[in-house]
């Protein structure tokens, strides 16, 4: 049946609510990176900068790489419920600042945040209507091979690092999408994002997600 104009118009006319995407992964999966490199290529998307008590490396710019904070602000974040969600890791507090996602989806922007595997599975309970994506290196050796490459923890924390990456490659059942991220692939694993995104923005029935 051919169909009338009033559903033609109806078609194009489809809401396109914005897509707020969870990247996350096990240490060393190279999720920083990968954020990066969208952000050199200009790709559109609001990038919402985690908070955390973790101590400031030196390569690493606050309100960049990282908003760094005490544990007394992180936990009078936590108490005003001004993160999205939050968890410690490593004997570190991590969590996402809920304003800044609040405000891009408002404004029709694509969002994007990474956390960790808990911190994943916190925003599926609260945000189903999110898109999960799992990063991951090809193989538990490479996992290894590039924590201990890092010299960034004790020898404490890289095998306690070490033993979480093997349970949390166990939760990608918790996601969407899993992208490989080999070893100087970074511009792929970039594709893939992109990939999603648009298979994302051409789903008939996609939810508006409300915060």
């Amino acid at each position: 049946m051919k169909k009338t104009s009033y559903e033609n118009q109806a078609l194009f006319n489809l809401p396109r609510s914005p897509l707020l995407i969870v990247l996350s992964g096990s240490s060393g999966a190279g999720k920083d990176v990968v954020l990066s490199r969208l952000k050199e290529l200009g790709y559109p998307l609001r990038y919402i900068t985690t908070v955390t008590t973790r101590p400031q490396r030196a390569n690493e710019k606050d309100n960049i790489d990282y908003h760094f904070v005490s544990t007394e602000r992180f936990q009078e974040m936590i108490s005003g419920n001004e993160l999205l969600e939050w968890a410690n890791v490593y004997s570190n507090w991590y969590g996402v600042p809920k304003q800044p996602v609040k405000q891009a989806l408002d404004k029709g922007q694509d969002t994007i945040v990474k956390v960790d595997i808990q911190g994943a599975a916190t925003i599926r309970k609260i945000i189903p209507q999110a898109v999960f994506i799992f990063l991951t290196p090809p193989s538990m050796e490479e996992i290894i091979i590039r924590l201990k490459q890092r010299h960034t923890e004790s020898a404490f924390y890289l095998a306690l690092r070490i033993k979480t990456a093997e349970k949390e490659i166990k939760q990608l059942p918790l996601f969407d999408y899993v992208i490989i991220n080999n070893r100087d692939e970074i511009d792929l694993s970039v594709s893939d994002i992109k990939a999603i995104i648009t298979a994302e923005k051409c789903r008939v029935n996609r939810k508006k997600i409300t915060l």
